[in-house]
């Protein structure tokens, strides 16, 4: 990367020199009082990428998909793209993390890259959207899926998951990641056998439960431009089930060999958890009739019910329980790291930087913001708002790979490039673009959180210029 043109430059010798020749002296404390261990193998790294991968998204989107494309063949054709694009993300960010080795994902890369004004923006995002949301989020469909009635208030249990959660992390990085390791395992046991016993029922099943539509083909009432939009629309809502691919990143200063073990661990976890998502939205959208799953929120339910009956609806319940915990749990982990590195460089108060291990004030004040959206929101609207923010965030980020120059001075360098930043970046910034044409106030709404960063940021550099 090119030098900065004056003295103010990162305190760890392994992060590159900002890019900007206009920054302000703002602080680069880039150490904290003590710093993480690093405890984290490459399976802990997977597993972290697997367990937010694999969480709402996947159980939710493929209803909504449905209601909207109109056949099975184009929801599948839509999980494939994505699952294309994800893999592309997961190649840009490993290249990105072998030169930044610290934790703060979006954050760090951006404003160590570009300007502290981009890493502000995308550290807001992260707040509002990527972490908070997205558990809200998960945790939200957790409630949602319980198999049995409860007369508690609406956002209660959805609380208690969050607070289970943070009480996990809180022991420490350690305990908390073998216990998740542990779950993530069990939960693709679980995602496993609900695999060979859906497999069996459809095979054994009378033809008539079948599925009608199942090629991709353009309903004749839809112009392409139309479709297209739609289509866009669902690609941002599937999105949301790949963003996880990034996990690692948030973490990588508790991580061992982080140069290595993190992009490893983004690109493993993401095509398993890629291939994981086909088979399961295959038996979704083939497995039961198109009539019994549209439009609905609890479109793995509403399929398993289809299948075999209230039996394996039930079962299918407690599997998807497990993977939406470990998806809670995953990023009530993960997000803390990056408000930690943000205190660190002074965008956010200091006792949430890492004064102790794990981050405990930030993995609160975490829980109490996740627990103030679930009261607030509902799936779809988390749903519509998460995919898009989200996606501007990441192709942002991808898009340093085109002229951003690592610590040796060269271009970062990225496997197969220039193909997964142009497949990413492309693929992303072209279907938010069209999702916005079809749902403007989405677009509105996850511009307004990017912007935040942008409206602070004037006021944290005159704080530090006095």
């Amino acid at each position: 990367m090119m030098d900065h043109g004056d003295d103010t430059r990162p305190s760890n010798p392994d992060q590159p020199t900002p890019h900007s020749n206009r920054e302000p002296a703002l602080p680069q404390a880039g150490r904290s009082e003590t710093e993480p261990v690093k405890s984290l193998d490459l399976v802990s790294a997977t597993s972290l990428v697997a367990a937010s991968m694999i969480g709402a998204g996947v159980y939710t989107t493929s209803g909504f998909t449905l209601a909207d494309l109109g056949s099975p063949g184009w929801v599948m054709t839509a999980w494939a793209v994505a699952g294309v694009i994800a893999i592309c993300g997961a190649i840009c960010y490993g290249s990105l993390a072998r030169e930044l080795t610290q934790s703060g994902g979006e954050y760090l890369f951006l404003s160590r890259s570009l300007h502290p004004i981009a890493g502000l923006m995308a550290g807001w995002v992260s707040i509002l959207a990527g972490f908070t949301g997205a558990i809200a989020f998960a945790a939200t469909t957790f409630e949602t899926y319980l198999p049995f009635e409860n007369g508690l208030p609406r956002g209660i249990i959805a609380s208690g998951v969050v607070v289970v959660a943070a009480v996990l992390h809180t022991i420490g990085v350690r305990p908390g990641a073998r216990i998740q390791d542990v779950v993530v395992i069990f939960k693709f046991v679980l995602i496993g056998a609900f695999v060979l016993i859906a497999a069996r029922w459809i095979v054994i099943a009378d033809s008539t439960t079948a599925t009608t539509a199942t090629t991709a083909t353009i309903p004749a009432a839809v112009s392409p431009f139309a479709f297209a939009l739609k289509f866009a629309t669902a690609l941002v809502w599937i999105s949301l089930s790949f963003s996880g691919f990034n996990a690692a990143v948030y973490v990588a200063s508790e991580v061992k060999e982080p140069g290595r073990t993190v992009p490893r661990a983004l690109l493993l976890g993401t095509v398993l958890v890629t291939i994981c998502y086909l088979v399961l939205n295959a038996i979704f959208v083939y497995g039961a009739p198109s009539s019994a799953i549209a439009g609905q929120p609890d479109v793995a339910a509403e399929a398993a019910r289809a299948i075999g009956g209230s039996g394996f609806e039930a079962f299918v319940r407690i599997v998807i329980l497990f993977g939406l915990f470990t998806s809670v749990s995953a990023m009530v982990m993960s997000g803390p790291r990056v408000y930690a590195k943000m205190a660190d460089d002074g965008f956010l108060p200091a006792w949430l930087r890492f004064r102790d291990r794990p981050p405990v004030a930030a993995i609160w004040g975490q829980t109490v913001l996740a627990i103030v959206v679930i009261h607030l929101s509902t799936l779809k609207q988390l749903l519509e708002y998460l995919g898009f923010t989200l996606s501007l965030t990441a192709a942002v980020t991808a898009s340093l790979l085109f002229w951003v120059r690592g610590n040796s001075g060269e271009r970062i360098k990225v496997p197969w490039y220039p193909i997964p930043p142009i497949l990413f970046v492309g693929g992303t910034l072209v279907t938010a673009t069209l999702s916005a044409i079809g749902s403007p106030s989405q677009a509105v709404v996850g511009l307004v959180t990017i912007g935040v960063g942008a409206i602070l940021y004037p006021w944290y550099a005159h704080r530090h210029s006095v």
